[in-house]
């Protein structure tokens, strides 16, 4: 095990949200180690962002684990359901879980992390989740997050001999969409090689009638600054 305290392994999609937490761990001093997943996804594009994303960063060590999530299916992102299209901000904001949610899914990312940081002897990890601007998603709750490092800290080597205290790192969590798109500029990422689309098109341009779109949208509208978004033509 190669021992380094300021390791720290990054989820990292190559949407707005995760590539703001890559850029806020390398802003406080962590050597970045980013964690991908061609899991089946509809929108399997994101992971050429999160390349671009890494080579904008700098990042030298960027894994892409595949894992085929469409084995189970029972989301719009990993089977056959259509993604919604043009939901209200109230729709949005309602309890129900929209069918976009994939099952387990920041559990089993974060499993990966988990275990790729042990073998690193990294205590850190860092995931984009957002309790504000987000579409209900059970696993972005702080809550969430918080049982998941206590079971980190149960479940690992390290943990049990007490030579590392596994700390999960959420910095957008309390964040707006706006607020974490301001704090993004401040650490000069390029937006434009990000994208946050569940259902882009073959060219790899933005729907802009799904959940994620209108969202990421908004908070640019919100933030002031320029949507750099490639879109579906006449899309925003």
């Amino acid at each position: 095990m190669i021992v380094s305290s300021r390791k720290a392994v990054v989820l990292l999609s190559g949407g707005l949200d995760s590539a703001t937490a890559a850029a806020i761990a390398q802003s406080e001093g962590f050597e970045i180690c980013a964690l991908s997943f061609s899991y089946g996804q509809r929108h399997v594009i994101e992971l050429e962002a999160s390349k671009r994303v890494a080579a904008q960063l700098g990042i030298a060590h960027h894994v892409i684990v595949p894992i085929d999530l469409r084995v189970f299916g029972g989301s719009a992102l990993t089977s056959d359901i259509a993604v919604p299209k043009d939901r209200s901000p109230e729709a949005m904001g309602a309890k129900e879980i929209p069918v976009t949610y994939v099952p387990a899914r920041n559990t089993i990312f974060l499993s990966f992390a988990l275990a790729y940081a042990e073998v690193l002897g990294a205590a850190d990890i860092f995931i984009g989740v957002n309790a504000l601007d987000y579409s209900g998603y059970p696993d972005c709750r702080p809550e969430y997050i918080s049982a998941f490092e206590k079971m980190a800290n149960l479940a690992t080597k390290t943990g049990v001999e007490g030579t590392l205290h596994t700390k999960i790192h959420t910095p957008l969590i309390s964040l707006t969409k706006a607020e974490i798109i301001k704090r993004g500029i401040e650490l000069e990422l390029d937006y434009g090689q990000t994208i946050s689309c569940y259902d882009p098109s073959v060219e790899a341009k933005a729907c802009g009638h799904c959940d994620s779109c209108q969202l990421r949208h908004k908070g640019f509208v919100e933030s002031g600054f320029p949507d750099p978004t490639k879109y579906v033509a006449g899309q925003n």
